[in-house]
């Protein structure tokens, strides 16, 4: 399949409709806008001689056309059931990169409403945060997110509030072909907060081909802890490109488990910068290809404070002829003494076809830091197969029952429990066969 170059490519058609949010929100809001969608036209759309997508060929994304969606989708209560949880202290739903209120709910002591909303009621809460921790990233797509900001979550958690329960914010995709939205969330905890947001991105049944381009921004405050989950069951022909951007103040803390079911093609970036000492940060990842499905899992971690300690641990289950990408970078700045920083990433491939590109990287200007970095990848251990069919398994079983168990290591340390139970069974029923 030839690969699309930047100049072959119509970058005018990606900013149709984009004069629609133009002039809505207060003046910074607009000109976030108006910055974004000129900083969208100066970047480098992505190909593979760009080292950060050397190993991502998104040429189908950019060759299609899609469109804003019009109109309201007929979703009722039933039609959800099986995406929701239940539970919780708020729940946030999106149809087609829309508001729902009718299927949303709020809660006391916690700020949780639509960003457009918000953008007018909370605006001295928002202000502060919005597009501070992007960073001037090279990423255009987060240029074109931003060119488009409109809508999305918006969390916020004030001085020394902690929930029980979590905060679900849900985007559901309907069956409408080539069309796109550009989820924006926005995440604030003040000094002393804790909470739990799970996110989810999930299709309807007869969902087809539509791009999700989504950009989550996260303010963790000191003494803070946030637990970010984040799932993507797309469509098995859809498109999802992510940029989540975190800044954790001192003595706080940030985790996050990335699990991703579905979709042709995902790129899930995630960057944290430990801004404040004693920060904490660890990075859970989970990705399951089969097919000819691409998923790209590039991870940053900056040291920019003493004493910050962090974590990636991200496993894949790659089959058929699918393609998995994984890039875990951890960089020390030379104020950063004391760091403690650990990576790895493990891989377990069922099929000769099935591809994968890791490159654990450290960048440390440091000198009293413990930083390790490594990576596994190979097949299930032909020992413990032969163990298993001794028991009487067949070899698909035995195959089923070790990938299970692989994968299930991440999807275990999910502290919610219905969201880990309903990926427990996921994972289950598509490794382990039933014996006949």
């Amino acid at each position: 399949m030839p690969e699309v170059q930047e100049q072959g490519v119509d970058k005018a058609r990606f900013l149709e409709g984009v004069e629609r949010f133009r002039e809505t929100g207060p003046a910074w809001a607009r000109a976030i806008r108006a910055k974004s969608a000129t900083r969208f036209n100066e970047l480098e759309l992505p190909n593979r001689k760009m080292e950060d997508w050397r190993f991502t060929n998104i040429a189908p994304i950019l060759r299609t056309p899609f469109n804003l969606v019009a109109g309201e989708a007929a979703v009722d209560v039933s039609t959800l059931a099986p995406f929701r949880y239940g539970g919780g202290v708020a729940e946030l739903v999106f149809i087609d990169g829309q508001f729902a209120p009718q299927f949303s709910r709020a809660a006391e002591g916690v700020t949780s409403l639509n960003l457009s909303e918000a953008l007018t009621s909370h605006e001295v809460l928002i202000e502060p945060h919005l597009g501070r921790y992007l960073n001037g990233t090279p990423n255009p797509f987060a240029a074109l997110n931003s060119a488009f900001l409109a809508d999305g979550a918006f969390v916020h958690v004030a001085k020394d509030a902690a929930f029980a329960g979590p905060i679900y914010v849900l985007y559901v995709n309907t069956k409408r072909d080539n069309t796109v939205t550009y989820p924006r969330n926005l995440i604030v905890l003040e000094s002393g907060a804790k909470a739990d947001v799970v996110e989810s991105h999930v299709a309807l049944d007869g969902a087809s081909r539509y791009l999700t381009n989504s950009i989550t921004e996260v303010a963790v405050g000191e003494n803070a802890a946030l637990h970010l989950y984040k799932l993507i069951h797309e469509s098995g022909e859809a498109y999802h490109l992510a940029t989540t951007k975190v800044r954790v103040d001192r003595g706080g803390s940030f985790k996050s488990h990335a699990i991703s079911q579905s979709g042709k093609i995902i790129r899930n970036e995630i960057g944290v910068q430990l801004d404040g000492e004693g920060a904490h940060t660890s990075l859970h990842g989970l990705y399951m290809t089969s097919g000819d499905q691409l998923v790209d899992n590039p991870t940053a971690i900056e040291h920019a404070k003493p004493h910050c300690t962090s974590w990636i641990g991200y496993k894949g289950v790659l089959d058929d002829k699918s393609h998995a990408v994984f890039s875990g970078k951890v960089y020390v700045h030379r104020v950063a003494q004391k760091t403690d920083s650990n990576q790895l990433n493990q891989n377990m491939v069922l099929s000769d076809k099935a591809t994968i590109d890791t490159k654990p990287l450290l960048e440390i200007f440091a000198d009293d830091v413990k930083c390790t970095h490594g990576a596994t990848v190979g097949r299930p251990p032909e020992e413990l197969v032969f163990y298993f069919r001794t028991r009487g398994m067949s070899e698909a079983m035995a195959l089923g029952m070790l990938t299970y168990g692989f994968a299930d290591e991440v999807v275990n340390q999910i502290e919610i429990d219905p969201v880990r139970t309903r990926l427990e069974q996921f994972v289950f029923n598509k490794y382990s066969p039933i014996p006949a």
